[in-house]
């Protein structure tokens, strides 16, 4: 199949375009390097170098003997996206291009609007493209579990029957989005399911939990394939920050109580579940959703196992609790449905444990990198529309009591 991936650059994006050419597809790939950018912003950067996208693409083409088309520029110039469709004629399009952080979008007016609006507008130029130039392309969409809130029901996979004063009918799931991040994605998955009602086109949209990882096979030791790993306050995701806090032995630090449950899957899991939901597309106008994960855990629970297997490796690290920048619950009912990938043979193979103990090994060489830029590590942007750097739970209410006294 040839397969376009829309963020090639990113930390999905560059590995899945590894995964597919290494099990048989053709790829080309499309992005402007924003994430390079938003993650400069918060003044960060990948704790694994990642190499310049020349580089990226002479070292892709040295280990699998395929060159990588790929075109610079931005999903929301249409006429750049029309290009690409008419040149490289893709069967499916993988949408990874969008900004994927909760904290950057509630940072303030500015941030939210561009979210909103770059990952709308990139959706919609997608929907248009296979609409005007390729009717049959298979759009796989990546959203989030982060949509459907924390409701205290259990979450299907998109749809659920429903039966009110003496009449059923099947609706989408009600989103509970706790961003305008995860509001814009809300957006896109309502966009595409009309769009496949109304234009008949195609598509699978994935809400995948949050996912972890340094690595798949595929990389080989070539430091030019290697892929980004995120750890500041706004792209660092909690096992991928966690992981980088353990190796400077700076305190890991789930938000609030920590007892916040989410569903979690390792990054070369997650590569196999989009091979799955790409080779397997849905029927011509069908709308459908799969949800990608493979074990629910709270937040304290990983950081607690990332600080065992941290205890393994020699490094020193304790687990202190911080003041919770966001609002959301902390208790709460968490039993999301799962089953459509496993149904198209998904079957977890990495243990959370046994894959951040390859991440800890990954990074320990990178340690002075991140102590460079720890300062991006405890998060000062809060939900209530200001910045202040969140305190330590332990000192907070140390310092209550002491009032009291």
């Amino acid at each position: 199949m040839r397969v376009l991936i829309a963020g090639i650059d990113g930390y999905l994006g560059w590995t899945l375009a590894q995964y597919l050419v290494d099990t048989g597809h053709e790829v080309a790939g499309i992005d402007n390097y924003s994430r390079r950018s938003w993650v400069a912003e918060m003044d960060s950067w990948s704790a694994i170098p990642i190499a310049p996208m020349s580089e990226r693409l002479q070292g892709f083409h040295e280990r699998y003997r395929e060159k990588l088309t790929f075109y610079e520029g931005d999903l929301q110039d249409y006429s750049l996206v029309e290009k690409v469709f008419n040149e490289f004629e893709p069967n499916a399009v993988v949408h990874l291009g969008e900004c994927p952080s909760a904290p950057y979008s509630m940072i303030d007016r500015d941030h939210a609007v561009y979210v909103q609006t770059n990952n709308i507008n990139s959706t919609f130029n997608l929907i248009f493209a296979i609409k005007d130039h390729s009717p049959e392309t298979h759009l796989v969409k990546l959203g989030t579990m982060g949509e459907y809130g924390t409701p205290n029901t259990d979450i299907p996979e998109g749809f659920f029957d429903v039966e009110y004063r003496g009449r059923r009918d099947r609706f989408p799931y009600p989103r509970q989005a706790p961003s305008w991040y995860h509001w814009s994605k809300v957006h896109g998955s309502n966009n595409i399911m009309f769009a496949c009602k109304t234009l008949g086109i195609s598509a699978t949209d994935i809400m995948q939990g949050v996912v972890f990882g340094t690595q798949i096979e595929q990389m080989g030791d070539d430091p030019r394939l290697s892929t980004r790993l995120d750890f500041d306050q706004a792209f660092g995701t909690a096992i991928n920050r966690f992981a980088c806090q353990a190796v400077i032995e700076h305190p890991l630090t789930p938000y609030g109580k920590g007892s916040q449950q989410r569903g979690f899957i390792p990054l070369r899991e997650s590569m196999k579940c989009l091979k799955l939901a790409i080779e397997n597309p849905a029927a011509m106008g069908e709308y459908r959703v799969f949800n990608q994960f493979a074990e629910v855990h709270s937040i304290d629970g990983l950081a607690r196992t990332v600080q065992h297997v941290a205890s393994g490796l020699g490094l020193d690290v304790e687990v202190k609790n911080l003041e919770n920048p966001r609002m959301e619950l902390e208790e709460h009912y968490y039993n999301p449905d799962h089953s459509k990938l496993r149904e198209l043979g998904y079957t977890p193979t990495q243990s959370v444990e046994d894959e951040v103990r390859i991440m800890l090994s990954d990074l320990i060489p990178q340690r002075e990198r991140i102590e460079e830029k720890k300062g991006s590590l405890l998060p000062d942007v809060q939900w209530g529309g200001y910045r202040r750097r969140s305190g330590y739970l332990g000192d907070i209410e140390a310092q209550a009591a002491e009032g009291q006294s």
